[in-house]
């Protein structure tokens, strides 16, 4: 039987609400490259992975890092440079609702990372804490509220007049007796990005008059000839019936992955509506997400509401050693009715231990099957090592011969992290090598294939791809911090109307051919991207940033696609928008 995915959230709900006893419940703190490397870095310079914190499934909550730094303070065996010791203090600061010391401590020392020297005044309503803009924390509620700002000014060599933006919002975020938590953000934002961004929706869609989304966001408008106007939104509420199971939902987005990518579940696609249960039962880490999404390829509904889809998927975390973590990894992506998702969510995907590709087989559906596994390895307190592989066809009289089936559909990952990098003292290296078969995460209709609001929900290239990364990071004081991100990438991409397999929003049924098939087919674009980028962090979460950009696109019958772009920026409580495509 079909039901509203709605009502069996409220039934859920009512019965997890009468659970008489239930745990201290945190927030999770926003997805954010930059503060993940911080929690990373600490973990593999520790040798050891973390039972209460699994770092291939985020987001993270904040007791979680809390009770990372605690362990690392408590026992020590940590060759901590006085850098790590500021950043184990910023992590501290940013969740101080975990920690016993922090507000003391903080005042006894003026000059600590993140703070502005004030002196702290009994009467003082705002800024109680340097990390909030207001704050009040007891036994019965915990409460966070901060305003939140990105803007930067520059300039681009294809954009006539200048690049700028502003955005502007609020987050929320705390506790209710411990055992109810709730987080919320908003921002209004207008502004004009580098040609390339601006044109990254059109890779995927030709028709402009159902839907236009902004990279990593939902819905947008054009503003003037070249800017765009947005909102970004997301909220959810938290609840832990028990000690090992917590509850989210709400709308926001989730990333599952050891990388700076993702190709199992990315973060680079709109928010979204979902319900997330993780399990946490000593070396294992069970999630389930169950979540509605936007179909932007079907039709409106008589409602004028946009048409649906919906997804269901679980992961299994499980560190087989102190050193050594793999995961399983299994998604259903489906609508039912017509071609607007009328007919809401299939309960049969509710069932959170079992194996959806039975599910899919015993009610008989032609739903889109993925199914993968991730890893993640630490070495001598100097390394990792990440992979992920996923399958979304898997026939075997094609999938281990040379015939370039179309069916042969898969993509993997491999990378690796060296921090203090050849003896010198926080300068952190990264390499990471993706690939996407022809037809990877496509089906026979938007309604099924593995996208959201017009975005991959994986890797931003979509498929018919290889890429290598390489990101350097060195933190040259507490408070100054440089980034470069080098990107090299050859896609494969349609011509003349025909389906070469890497746009994932096409019918896998348009192909070109079935047979014969190879990364990188079609129209080749070769891609190479440098992006450094200087952070320097006034106070707690105030950033100041200069920006410098080169990109070059080669075709091999057109002329090259060239970008120079430098910028400026100041942001506050939100995270550096990467557009690293």
């Amino acid at each position: 039987m079909i039901q509203r995915y709605s009502t069996f959230l409220f039934i859920l709900c009512a019965l997890l609400g009468g659970v008489p006893s239930s745990q201290a419940q945190s927030t999770f703190i926003p997805l954010n490259d930059d503060y993940h490397h911080l929690i990373d870095r600490l973990e593999i310079k520790r040798g050891k992975l973390s039972e209460g914190l699994h770092y291939g499934v985020k987001p993270f909550e904040r007791r979680a890092v809390v009770q990372l730094t605690d362990t690392i303070l408590k026992y020590g065996g940590v060759g901590l440079t006085e850098i790590d010791r500021a950043a184990i203090r910023y992590l501290r600061d940013d969740s101080w609702e975990w920690t016993s010391d922090t507000i003391t401590a903080y005042y006894n020392n003026p000059g600590r990372l993140g703070s502005l020297p004030y002196r702290k005044r009994r009467d003082r309503t705002f800024w109680n804490h340097p990390a909030d803009l207001y704050s009040l924390h007891n036994e019965d509620f915990d409460l966070h509220v901060n305003f939140a700002t990105d803007n930067f000014y520059g300039a681009e060599n294809n954009t006539n007049s200048a690049l700028w933006f502003t955005g502007r919002g609020v987050e929320i975020r705390g506790m209710i007796n411990e055992k109810l938590g709730f987080y919320t953000f908003i921002s209004d934002n207008q502004g004009t990005f580098p040609e390339y961004v601006r044109n990254y929706f059109s890779q995927y869609t030709e028709d402009y008059t159902n839907t236009y989304t902004f990279p990593g966001e939902g819905m947008a408008k054009p503003l003037r000839r070249t800017g765009v106007d947005f909102m970004s939104g997301r909220g959810y509420i938290t609840f832990r019936p028990i000690k090992n199971i917590s509850l989210q939902f709400g709308h926001d987005r989730n990333f599952i992955g050891n990388g700076y990518r993702s190709l199992l579940l990315s973060d680079i696609s709109a928010p979204y509506l979902f319900l997330r249960i993780d399990t946490q039962l000593g070396p294992f880490r069970y999630t389930n997400l169950w979540s509605s999404m936007i179909n932007s390829q079907g039709a409106f509904r008589g409602d004028l509401l946009r048409a649906r889809k919906y997804t269901a998927m679980h992961h299994l975390s499980i560190n087989l050693t102190d050193r050594f973590n793999i995961g399983v990894f299994e998604a259903e992506v489906f609508s039912r009715g017509d071609s607007t998702g009328n007919g809401g969510y299939d309960l049969n995907y509710l069932n959170p231990i079992i194996f959806y590709r039975f599910v899919e087989s015993y009610v008989g559906s032609e739903d889109n099957a993925l199914l993968g596994f991730d890893f993640r390895w630490l070495l001598a307190q100097r390394f990792s090592v990440y992979g992920q592989f996923l399958l979304d066809e898997f026939l075997t009289r094609y999938f281990f011969t040379n015939q370039g089936s179309w069916t042969k559909k898969y993509a993997l990952q491999l990378g690796g992290k060296y921090v203090d990098a050849f003896g010198v003292p926080n300068l952190d290296l990264q390499a990471e090598y993706n690939i996407a078969r022809p037809f990877m995460y496509s089906h026979r209709d938007g309604g099924r294939n593995y996208a959201h609001f017009g975005q991959p929900l994986a890797h931003p290239l979509g498929a018919n791809f290889v890429e290598v990364l390489g990101i350097v990071r060195y933190k040259v004081s507490p408070r100054l911090t440089g980034y470069f991100t080098a990107m090299w990438s050859d896609k494969g991409l349609d011509t003349f109307g025909r389906n070469w397999g890497g746009n994932i929003m096409l019918d896998y049924e348009t192909r070109t051919r079935s047979f014969g098939n190879y990364i990188t087919q079609g129209k080749s674009a070769i891609t190479t991207l440098g992006d450094l980028r200087l952070s320097y962090m006034l106070a707690h979460n105030l950033f100041v940033e200069g920006r410098y950009l080169g990109r070059r696109t080669s075709y091999r019958r057109d002329p090259d696609h060239k970008t120079s772009m430098a910028t400026i920026g100041l942001r506050y409580n939100i995270a550096n928008r990467q557009h690293t495509f």
